[in-house]
């Protein structure tokens, strides 16, 4: 039996992501702010019985500890976790940008995932066999900023320092830090770069998309692979998204 835990499962990279474990057999706790777009996730699934729903806001410490105590609790175990939730701030020039929208994007894309890391950690160490695979959603942003991002892409680059770091610390535990980066999904929160996005010379264009599906199946192969292998970093993207070379 093999255990993962997704944040942010209730939609976007998250739900394809857990989809794609689910169908792979595995166990898998689908954690999100909205119960009930999490239910839809395990409908969809056809897996019901492998699928546990966490409704949980993992900026809050208590909820954070409760829901892995929850998953080991009911399964003994946690090979896998998937650090997907996250959230932007409104494209405004930094100066403009008010403070506690700054302190939000950290919370949750920073913060919170250190936190589920810290719990994922705990237990990998204790289980036996010991280990796990920690993967982390970077985001094309951990390499390159968008016009008007501060918020999203500080924490995105921070987050290749956390994955770095759980590679270095967890070696001797045999947990292993993965970092997925990931440009231009079709989801509903990128829907709108098919119709125009800014770009760094100050126009507006549209820019390619990819399906989702494909995010999630990048994924279980990095979950799949055995402790002894790791993919550090994946970037998967639209062929043809401005990002390589000047666009």
């Amino acid at each position: 039996m093999r255990i993962a835990i997704v944040t942010g499962a209730g939609s976007g990279i998250g739900k394809s992501a857990a989809l794609a474990l689910l169908k792979d057999g595995y166990n898998v706790g689908l954690v999100g702010r909205r119960k009930d777009m999490l239910e839809k996730t395990a409908t969809e699934s056809g897996a019901q019985d492998r699928a546990m729903v966490l409704p949980a806001d993992i900026t809050k410490d208590a909820e954070v500890k409760q829901l892995f105590a929850e998953v080991k609790g009911k399964w003994g175990r946690l090979d896998v976790l998937f650090n997907n939730a996250g959230i932007g701030a409104p494209s405004v020039p930094m100066e403009d940008l008010p403070i506690e929208k700054f302190r939000e994007v950290v919370n949750i894309n920073l913060v919170a995932m250190f936190m589920c890391t810290q719990e994922a950690i705990r237990i990998m160490k204790a289980q036996t066999p010991k280990g796990g695979r920690i993967i982390n959603n970077g985001s094309i942003s951990a390499h390159a900023p968008r016009p008007m991002s501060v918020a999203y892409t500080s924490t995105k680059h921070a987050v290749t320092g956390l994955t770095k770091c759980i590679s270095l610390d967890g070696r001797k535990d045999d947990i292993v830090g993965s970092q997925i980066d990931i440009g231009n999904a079709l989801t509903e929160l990128a829907a709108r770069m098919a119709k125009g996005v800014l770009q760094a010379d100050g126009s507006i264009k549209p820019e390619p998309l990819m399906d989702v599906k494909h995010v999630g199946e990048a994924v279980l192969q990095m979950a799949n692979l055995p402790l002894d292998v790791n993919v550090q970093f994946m970037t998967i993207m639209a062929t043809k998204m401005p990002f390589v070379g000047r666009g």
